[in-house]
């Protein structure tokens, strides 16, 4: 009997619609994704200067509710969820118990005693799995990823393209807060003011059902401003101009908050999963620091490629690389030793058998 090894892809709501609109479609995370249309440097040049719309519906929610909803987010979160006011938006890790990171998140707070986590899509059940284990303080949890569709209206003519959908002051809404109201004719919509391009946008969540619908309204009320589907090709170019971690790239179960550049977001203010070790670190330094590269030398660095010193002696490895479309330059984010991790520093990026010279900048890139 032939066994058939090829898993089923998962697919969002609006899957036959990528397909009628001749996207490019690949898998991604378990799931078959639109990866471009009309083409990355098109689209990217869209959201940066226009207005684009990204199917992010593979993502996880996990609603989280009752008393022991917060002392569980606080456990098992680095930031500290604490400060969170109600519609207030918090962006996270959890620390795997090893120095590691399980997953970044981020964490939405309706009330005091009920939060919405957005997980990324590739780590739905491990993270599930992450978080019920440390469940003992008696949290209600619901995973409503299968049943919630995700799009990303993003870039600076957002607010103007969407608002003629909903009665909520947009223009109004500061970056990193969500409300729930009527949009597109539906209630009961959660609008948030968040976005992975550093476009300035919204993202907007609603049950499948209506993915269809959502998406045809959207599009209308944005027609007038060049309004475009975009791929997660161009996801990935618009998140690395703006230094923003990619899991699975630049932070995995390897990679320490601390040396991926996030202290920011690991608050020494209560206990939670790692917090001594990751006190250690952020007190005594670490040996590696996570970078950005912009190349000298003529040539593109990609995920894997190694990264190594004048001599030839491998020091590190690149996390992301792409040609920039926004800058024309070839940029890259990299593990480097600490002592080669400050801004001005060369390094040597091993392009087949070619070393390219790159020099260590400041991040965001753009």
């Amino acid at each position: 009997m032939e066994h058939n090894t090829e898993v089923e892809l998962k697919k969002t709501a609006l899957n036959s619609l990528h397909y009628s609109l001749g996207a490019k479609m690949v898998p991604f995370a378990g799931w078959d994704m639109p990866v471009q249309y009309t083409g990355v440097n098109v689209e990217h040049e869209t959201v940066r200067h226009g207005v684009g719309v990204f199917d992010c519906s593979h993502m996880g929610e996990f609603f989280i509710s009752g008393k022991g909803a917060l002392p569980l987010i606080q456990k098992v979160c680095s930031n500290d969820a604490s400060k969170l006011y109600d519609g207030k938006i918090q962006y996270s890790c959890l620390p795997n118990g090893r120095g590691g990171i399980v997953d970044d998140l981020l964490v939405y707070r309706q009330d005091e005693e009920h939060y919405i986590l957005v997980v990324n899509a590739s780590n739905i059940d491990k993270d599930w799995q992450w978080i019920s284990s440390h469940n003992d303080t008696g949290a209600v949890m619901e995973n409503r990823s299968d049943a919630l569709s995700l799009l990303a209206i993003q870039g600076p003519k957002a607010v103007e393209a969407l608002q003629s959908l909903t009665d909520v002051e947009l223009g109004k809404m500061e970056y990193y807060t969500f409300t729930t109201g009527r949009f597109a004719g539906y209630d009961d919509i959660i609008i948030s003011a968040t976005g992975y391009t550093g476009a300035g946008g919204f993202e907007i969540y609603f049950p499948n059902e209506i993915a269809e619908d959502m998406w045809k309204k959207v599009f209308e009320a944005g027609a007038a401003y060049g309004i475009a589907p975009i791929g997660l090709g161009a996801r990935d170019t618009l998140r690395l101009e703006k230094g923003f971690c990619l899991y699975g790239n630049d932070i995995d179960d390897t990679t320490s908050p601390i040396e991926a550049g996030l202290g920011w977001i690991t608050k020494f203010t209560k206990e939670f999963t790692d917090c001594e070790i990751l006190k250690e670190q952020k007190e005594k330094g670490v040996s590696r620091k996570l970078v950005g590269l912009v190349l000298v030398d003529k040539g593109v660095a990609r995920h894997g490629y190694p990264i190594t010193d004048e001599n030839g002696i491998e020091i590190g490895q690149v996390t992301s690389g792409t040609m920039s479309p926004s800058l024309k330059k070839a940029i890259a984010m990299a593990y480097v030793p600490t002592e080669k991790s400050s801004v001005g520093s060369i390094v040597y990026v091993k392009v087949r058998e070619k070393l390219l010279k790159a020099e260590v900048v400041k991040m965001p890139f753009l």
